[in-house]
Protein backbone atom coordinates (compact mmCIF):
# COMPACT_ATOMS: atom_id res chain seq x y z
CA UNK A 1 0.00 0.00 0.00
CA UNK A 2 1.13 3.56 -0.68
CA UNK A 3 -0.11 6.94 0.43
CA UNK A 4 0.15 9.75 -2.11
CA UNK A 5 0.16 13.48 -1.45
CA UNK A 6 0.19 16.07 -4.22
CA UNK A 7 1.51 19.59 -3.87
CA UNK A 8 2.43 22.55 -6.02
CA UNK A 9 -0.89 23.66 -7.40
CA UNK A 10 -1.93 27.29 -7.55
CA UNK A 11 -3.13 30.20 -9.64
CA UNK A 12 -0.96 31.19 -12.59
CA UNK A 13 -1.32 33.16 -15.78
CA UNK A 14 -1.41 31.75 -19.28
CA UNK A 15 2.11 31.01 -20.49
CA UNK A 16 3.47 30.43 -17.00
CA UNK A 17 5.04 27.26 -15.65
CA UNK A 18 4.25 25.20 -12.58
CA UNK A 19 5.74 22.09 -11.00
CA UNK A 20 3.56 19.57 -9.22
CA UNK A 21 5.00 16.98 -6.86
CA UNK A 22 3.56 13.66 -5.80
CA UNK A 23 5.10 12.30 -2.60
CA UNK A 24 4.64 8.66 -1.72
CA UNK A 25 4.93 6.84 1.57
CA UNK A 26 4.29 3.32 2.76
CA UNK A 27 5.88 -0.03 3.40
CA UNK A 28 6.13 -1.12 -0.21
CA UNK A 29 9.14 0.40 -1.96
CA UNK A 30 8.12 3.35 -4.08
CA UNK A 31 9.95 1.96 -7.10
CA UNK A 32 7.51 -0.95 -7.19
CA UNK A 33 4.90 1.42 -8.58
CA UNK A 34 4.16 2.98 -11.91
CA UNK A 35 2.90 6.51 -11.30
CA UNK A 36 0.52 8.59 -13.37
CA UNK A 37 -1.01 12.04 -13.28
CA UNK A 38 -4.65 12.59 -14.11
CA UNK A 39 -6.73 15.72 -14.08
CA UNK A 40 -10.36 16.61 -13.85
CA UNK A 41 -11.77 19.95 -14.83
CA UNK A 42 -15.11 21.15 -13.44
CA UNK A 43 -17.96 19.44 -15.24
CA UNK A 44 -15.65 17.17 -17.20
CA UNK A 45 -14.50 13.60 -16.93
CA UNK A 46 -11.16 12.65 -15.48
CA UNK A 47 -8.45 12.44 -18.12
CA UNK A 48 -4.99 10.97 -18.32
CA UNK A 49 -2.11 13.45 -18.37
CA UNK A 50 1.19 11.59 -18.04
CA UNK A 51 2.71 8.43 -16.62
CA UNK A 52 6.13 7.07 -15.75
CA UNK A 53 7.38 3.56 -15.19
CA UNK A 54 9.13 2.27 -12.10
CA UNK A 55 12.67 3.40 -13.00
CA UNK A 56 11.76 6.57 -14.87
CA UNK A 57 13.03 5.37 -18.23
CA UNK A 58 9.63 5.17 -19.90
CA UNK A 59 7.24 8.08 -19.99
CA UNK A 60 3.88 8.61 -21.65
CA UNK A 61 1.86 11.74 -22.31
CA UNK A 62 -1.58 12.73 -23.45
CA UNK A 63 -1.52 14.47 -26.81
CA UNK A 64 -2.89 17.62 -25.21
CA UNK A 65 0.21 18.06 -23.03
CA UNK A 66 2.93 16.47 -25.13
CA UNK A 67 5.82 18.87 -25.58
CA UNK A 68 4.66 21.10 -22.73
CA UNK A 69 4.63 18.80 -19.71
CA UNK A 70 7.40 16.55 -18.40
CA UNK A 71 7.10 13.79 -15.83
CA UNK A 72 10.06 12.58 -13.79
CA UNK A 73 10.69 10.63 -10.62
CA UNK A 74 13.25 10.41 -7.84
CA UNK A 75 12.90 7.05 -6.14
CA UNK A 76 15.42 8.00 -3.48
CA UNK A 77 13.02 10.75 -2.40
CA UNK A 78 9.82 8.82 -3.21
CA UNK A 79 8.60 11.62 -5.44
CA UNK A 80 7.23 12.09 -8.93
CA UNK A 81 7.19 15.56 -10.45
CA UNK A 82 5.09 17.00 -13.24
CA UNK A 83 6.72 20.02 -14.81
CA UNK A 84 4.09 22.02 -16.67
CA UNK A 85 5.11 24.71 -19.15
CA UNK A 86 3.21 27.02 -21.47
CA UNK A 87 0.09 26.63 -19.39
CA UNK A 88 -3.21 27.70 -20.87
CA UNK A 89 -6.71 28.04 -19.38
CA UNK A 90 -7.65 24.60 -20.72
CA UNK A 91 -5.13 23.13 -18.26
CA UNK A 92 -7.23 24.35 -15.34
CA UNK A 93 -8.21 21.30 -13.29
CA UNK A 94 -7.66 19.32 -10.14
CA UNK A 95 -4.56 17.21 -10.69
CA UNK A 96 -4.23 13.80 -9.10
CA UNK A 97 -1.36 11.36 -8.92
CA UNK A 98 -2.06 7.66 -8.91
CA UNK A 99 0.00 4.54 -8.31
CA UNK A 100 -0.16 1.08 -9.75
CA UNK A 101 1.95 -1.88 -8.62
CA UNK A 102 4.11 -3.38 -11.31
CA UNK A 103 6.16 -2.53 -14.34
CA UNK A 104 3.37 -1.99 -16.84
CA UNK A 105 2.32 1.60 -17.40
CA UNK A 106 -1.29 2.15 -18.40
CA UNK A 107 -3.39 5.19 -19.15
CA UNK A 108 -6.74 4.07 -17.79
CA UNK A 109 -7.56 5.48 -14.42
CA UNK A 110 -9.48 2.41 -13.30
CA UNK A 111 -6.27 0.40 -13.46
CA UNK A 112 -4.63 2.47 -10.74
CA UNK A 113 -5.09 1.32 -7.16
CA UNK A 114 -3.99 4.30 -5.09
CA UNK A 115 -4.83 7.97 -5.45
CA UNK A 116 -3.89 11.20 -3.81
CA UNK A 117 -6.31 13.92 -2.74
CA UNK A 118 -5.39 16.21 -5.60
CA UNK A 119 -4.03 19.69 -6.05
CA UNK A 120 -5.80 22.45 -7.94
CA UNK A 121 -4.25 24.30 -10.85
CA UNK A 122 -5.96 27.41 -12.16
CA UNK A 123 -4.67 29.16 -15.26
CA UNK A 124 -6.03 32.62 -15.97
CA UNK A 125 -6.10 34.10 -19.44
Amino acid sequence: QVQLVESGGGLVQAGDSLRLTCAGSGRTPFNYYAIAWFRQAPGKEREFVAAINWNGKSTFYADTVKGRFAISRDNAKNTVDLEMNSLNPEDTAAYYCAARLGTVVVQRGDDYDYWGQGTVVTVSS
